[in-house]
């Protein structure tokens, strides 16, 4: 198990972005009853959540975030050395969508540009490559863009994960500073758990066909996909979850030599309510301390972070705080973090 320290490298900015069209959950009775969909908004804690129009991908939320952010703060573009996209609902198999947007942010071509490809430990991971890289001499700021479109993933028709998932996107500049200090990261991953949360085909092993996208698998409580949609075994996820997590969590916070009580925030992937309080409870976190955006915006995978950070913690960055932030899912790859931020940009939420 991976665990990682950089020195004096951290988050300086941070704009998030989501589509306006709003869902209501209650509202959203096309394939469920009023009843149905009332029983799921009491379950999951999610109230509405933001789809992305037709045409509009995650690259084009995360494009708006970083005009913000990089207008706000004056940033000059031939600063920027590195530009780095998470996402697992890119805009093409290829080219990377990174590269895309290195063009369309009218960054430099000497600018480093590559995609990671994970889902809700992503933007840890993300901010762990690109630390490793900014502690190199001559890279002096990059971007983290961090995008998904996972409305698009799921079937309508699956009660299971219809009323889950949104869409958004966020932009970070990441610099090297003194006031970062030390930051420590766990990174993890189980490939044998690659069934819990899983899009069958469409990919190279099973290629995309008339078969593949017809509904017709239907499971023993009647609800229907594709093969090329999503599914999710979500209470074998939980048991991965309450299994993992808190452990790995203690694992950093040794390795950190930090006690857990004394951190100001705990930013956790915004799976759903009845998980994230369970963990909550498990690790004894006083709830004041643990911002929470799911009711807003849904599970918008490895966006829910940092969509957290800038939605909820806007204004409270500007002292020093020492925060926790913590990913877990498909995969399954779960991720976390202690790292200082301070001073941090932000912004009210750009919509698009």
């Amino acid at each position: 198990m991976p665990l990682l320290t950089y020195q004096n490298i951290g988050i300086s900015g941070l704009v998030a972005a989501v589509p306006r069209n709003t869902i209501k959950n209650l509202e959203y009775t096309e394939n469920f009853s009023a009843a149905e969909a009332a029983e799921i908004v009491e379950k999951t804690g999610i109230v509405e959540r933001r789809f992305a129009e037709p045409g509009t991908c995650a690259s084009d939320l995360c494009q708006a975030a970083a005009e913000r952010l990089i207008n706000g703060m004056g940033i000059s573009k031939e600063d920027i050395d590195l530009l780095v996209f998470v996402s697992q609902t890119p805009d093409y198999r290829m080219p990377a969508t990174s590269v895309l947007l290195q063009e369309r942010l009218g960054l430099s071509k000497q600018t480093m540009a590559f995609d990671i490809n994970l889902g809700c430990s992503a933007f840890v991971y993300g901010m762990s490559v690109v630390y490793a890289l900014m502690q190199q001499q001559g890279m002096r700021k990059a971007l983290l863009l961090d995008g998904e479109t996972r409305s698009r993933v799921y079937s309508a028709k699956d009660r299971k994960v219809a009323y889950l998932f949104g869409d958004g996107g966020v932009a970070a500049l990441i610099e090297r500073d003194d006031r970062f200090g030390d930051s420590f990261f766990s990174l993890n991953s189980d490939g044998s758990r690659e069934d819990l949360i899983k899009v069958d085909a469409g990919g190279y092993r099973n290629p995309s066909s008339a078969e593949t996208v017809k509904e017709n698998i239907v499971d023993e409580h009647g609800n229907i996909r594709t093969a090329e949609q999503g599914y999710m075994n979500g209470a074998d996820v939980f048991n991965f979850v309450i299994r993992e997590i808190p452990q790995d969590l203690k694992r950093l916070s040794e390795f950190a030599q930090t006690d857990m009580s004394t951190l100001d925030y705990y930013v956790f992937h915004q799976a759903n309510s009845y998980m994230n309080n369970y963990l909550g409870k498990k690790l004894k976190l006083d709830p004041e301390k643990v911002p929470v955006c799911l009711h807003r915006f849904g599970n918008t995978s490895s966006v829910s972070i940092p969509l957290t950070i800038a939605t909820e913690l806007h204004g409270k960055l500007t002292k020093r705080k020492k925060m926790l932030l913590s990913g877990f899912g498909v995969g399954m790859s779960w991720a976390s973090a202690i790292v200082n931020m301070e001073n941090c940009y932000t912004t009210d939420l750009v919509e698009i």
